[in-house]
């Protein structure tokens, strides 16, 4: 059974940096693409950045790109995503998933496993 447990959240100041983590357990971790998504109160989830098997490819959504950084360690079975320049708007909860191929994508019915969770908030 694969488990996902985010780490790494809290309260923070707009322009401050956070750095979530993901640890993994079960499963072959190096085989699968992995993702973060997000919920912000009363909005859909949705997609933040993913990164594909082996760590070479990755990819972000237009809101956080320039500012976040997905990477991973198979060695360790660890996902991060470093968060800088935060703004009052990345308040969520932010979600680990493992894809369900090597290759990430943004779309959340794609992913067979989730975390439960970390909240940011950031104020202004």
């Amino acid at each position: 059974q694969v488990q996902l447990v985010e780490s790494g959240g809290g309260l923070v100041q707009a322009g401050a940096s956070l750095r979530l983590s993901c640890a993994a357990s079960g499963g072959t971790f190096g085989s699968y693409a992995m993702g973060w998504f997000r919920q912000a109160p009363g909005k859909e989830r949705e997609f933040a950045a993913g990164i594909s098997w082996r760590g070479g490819t990755t990819y972000y959504a237009d809101s956080v790109k320039g500012r976040f950084t997905i990477s991973r360690d198979n060695a360790k079975n660890m996902v991060y995503l470093q968060m800088n320049s935060l703004k009052p708007e990345d308040t969520a909860v932010y979600y680990c998933a493992r894809g369900g191929s090597r290759y990430a994508t943004a779309f959340a019915r794609q992913y067979d496993y989730w975390g439960q969770g970390t909240q940011v908030t950031v104020s202004s």
